[in-house]
């Protein structure tokens, strides 16, 4: 207090009320991954967790996608025609975090945390997304307090085990290091069915995660079928084989103009596979006229000025953009090519739409609320259709460890339909709402009471201590995050000497509060029981 010495009038205000507590955010997701550039203006955001507020932003710092290309290859009938093709996608320009940001922002995403680890010069690496040694990928979101969810959506371009060993480090770090944020996790391969070619890919996933910390995570499957990538995206210049797709394309355009393949088109070796293209719009190699082809000179005129057009595609000064066109509207085959490639390049892991859908049902509802029932934006279907029988297993296993399901009904589209943890034999953290309300809460009221720290370990601080916590659980009872009739048997606020603390606790200057909350949970499994009544008249 200050020190009177001088006759006069002084003025002191003091606090009628005690300091609050102020939720913290509960829909701020961190995205790890492999972005075109790192860079706000001359510094380098590499390895550096930036926040951005939407897709534009994001475009501006980091650039847009890569140019993902794809090998393709033929199948050939006896007469040398193509009658399909198949589309592999190359590893090396495969990347899913920009395409995984749009599905995001698509389904209500908002604030979040970019780490960009690197450019799309070189492949996916397990180091690059998570490096113990230098700190780079996941260890530098250690230092950001205000994410509250993880995903790497590149992560299933990793090989099977270093997939899943990267889901355990995620696991750790929200559950182990931080306490206060949960992994959104896709299944390996999860754009295949359970068993296809001999493998469960779910028990996989299941021994893959390992046993830790389980309830700082939520797994989705399926994948899905979106509508992210758009058809002005992919042109010629998606297929690297550019003189297979020539060959392709010039048979075809001898099919149409001069009714059949030539003798030394017919001799060349075809590739083996099978994919999804009609097989009457196809064919292969260069010829200048086929064996039926008719005698006339304006068949042999419009094959050539087809097959001049096609031959465009090798040359790198041409407009791409105006042999494109010409294709599009000369080439049935064409067609299907780039839309077999859009069809691929659309299949996307559901984490980061989960991580917009957390963010919109935050928002809307409140954290409290089970982000499931809910559709995903973009969404065409999901790869896999499940039945409910074969969701028995993957929402209630005898291990526990949930496997939350996408599925699709009719006049209602995509649906999340599955809101559990890893954690699912727990009573206390099965469900993901209920987690993720405990951190909020934990989080909010740790913020609060550092304010108390070095402030006197008396019955006063106590009171103002407890009255803060009381009144901040007073407005989650009232928004429904906490049940109860009354405030009492919603949340329980305890910190003193005799109840929380003993004198060896004050002597050591430690200050223990302990708050029970009764957290609402979701209503998993609605039960409806009809009986017939007797005709009373």
């Amino acid at each position: 207090m200050m020190a009177r010495r001088t006759p006069g009038v002084y003025l002191e205000e003091r606090n009628a009320f005690t300091s609050s507590v102020v939720a913290v955010p509960t829909a701020v997701p961190a995205f790890i991954g492999y972005t075109e550039k790192a860079l706000r203006g001359k510094m380098d955001l590499t390895n550096v967790p930036t926040r951005v507020t939407s897709l534009m932003e994001y475009v501006d710092l980091f650039g847009e996608g890569p140019k993902t290309t794809f090998t393709i290859k033929d199948v050939k009938d006896s007469d040398g025609k193509v009658v399909d093709f198949t589309l592999s996608a190359d590893a090396s320009t495969r990347f899913l975090l920009y395409d995984a940001m749009r599905l995001f922002f698509a389904n209500g995403g908002g604030s979040c945390y970019i780490v960009s680890v690197g450019d799309y010069s070189k492949g996916v690496s397990a180091k690059d997304l998570n490096d113990p040694k230098t700190g780079g990928g996941l260890q530098t979101l250690l230092k950001e307090q205000e994410p509250t969810m993880v995903v790497i959506p590149d992560a299933v371009l990793l090989s099977e085990g270093d997939c899943y060993s990267l889901y355990q480090a995620m696991l750790l770090h929200c559950g182990g290091d931080t306490q206060s944020r949960v992994a959104i996790l896709d299944v390996h391969e999860g754009y295949k069915a359970r068993m296809e070619g001999g493998t469960d890919r779910i028990t996989a996933f299941r021994e893959g995660v390992g046993a830790n910390f389980l309830a700082f995570g939520a797994a989705y499957y399926p994948w899905i079928n979106t509508t992210i990538v758009g058809a002005d995206e992919i042109n010629y210049s998606s297929i690297s084989n550019t003189s297979k797709l020539i060959d392709i394309l010039d048979n075809e355009a001898q099919v149409m103009h001069l009714g059949g393949v030539s003798s030394s088109s017919s001799s060349k070796s075809s590739s083996s596979s099978s994919s999804s293209s009609s097989s009457s719009s196809s064919s292969s190699s260069s010829s200048k006229k086929g064996p039926n082809a008719p005698a006339d000179n304006k068949a042999q005129e419009k094959y050539e000025a087809a097959k001049a057009e096609i031959d465009k595609i090798g040359d790198k000064e041409a407009n791409v953009a105006n042999v494109h066109q010409t294709l599009l509207s000369n080439s049935p085959l064409y067609k299907e090519i780039l839309k077999g490639i859009r069809t691929e390049r659309n299949i996307l892991p559901p984490s980061a739409g989960m991580a917009g859908i957390y963010s919109l049902v935050d928002n809307r509802r409140g954290v409290h609320k089970a982000p499931a029932n809910v559709s995903i934006a973009s969404a065409l279907s999901p790869t896999v259709n499940l039945t409910s029988e074969e969701q028995e297993d993957l929402n209630m296993p005898l291990n526990g460890k949930a496997v939350n399901a996408i599925r699709s009904f009719i006049g209602k589209g995509v649906l999340v339909w599955g809101a559990r943890t890893l954690d699912g034999n727990s009573q206390d953290w099965r469900y993901v709402s209920v987690r993720r309300a405990v951190i909020m809460l934990e989080q909010s009221i740790k913020a609060s009471v550092e304010a108390y720290v070095f402030e006197p370990n008396t019955a006063q601080t106590w009171l103002r201590v407890r009255t803060s916590i009381e009144n901040f659980l007073t407005d989650m009872w009232k928004g429904g995050t906490l049940v109860g009739s009354s405030t009492t048997e919603a949340f329980d606020v305890q910190v003193g000497l005799g109840t929380t603390m003993t004198p060896v606790d004050i002597l050591e200057g430690v200050m223990k509060i302990t708050v029970k909350a009764a957290i609402s949970r979701p209503a998993e499994f609605i039960v409806i029981t009809f009986q017939q009544k007797m005709q009373e008249s």
